[in-house]
């Protein structure tokens, strides 16, 4: 029994990344709230540090380039998470709202 348990393998983490980039996926297309796109988006990104980190490990676990490639989309995303935050709060302010189709003037 113990060794089904630690027998984590690949596939395994293709799969978590495939449920949470589906996840992610569907909550950006379906939601209509700002807060839940930012939070959906944070699920993509997590799920693409999942495969780097994942294959670096079972692929090529002597160059470190996977781990090097999460750290960076880590950052990204958190600079990212910053400046939406900052946005979302500066709209939200104006229109007391965070449904999406109340910010018809941000199209082009």
């Amino acid at each position: 029994m113990a060794n089904l348990i630690f027998n984590i393998t690949l596939y395994h983490y293709l799969i978590l990344a495939l449920f949470l980039f589906a996840i992610g996926l569907l909550g950006v297309i379906l939601s209509k709230n700002m807060i839940k796109m930012l939070i959906s988006a944070e699920f993509l990104i997590s799920s693409v540090n999942i495969n780097f980190v994942a294959f670096a490990f079972f692929a090529d676990s002597t160059r470190l380039t996977g781990f090097v490639f999460s750290i960076f989309t880590i950052a990204i995303g958190a600079f990212e998470l910053a400046i939406a935050i900052v946005i979302f709060y500066l709209l939200y302010k104006n229109k007391k709202s965070v449904d999406i189709n109340e910010y018809k003037e941000l199209k082009g």
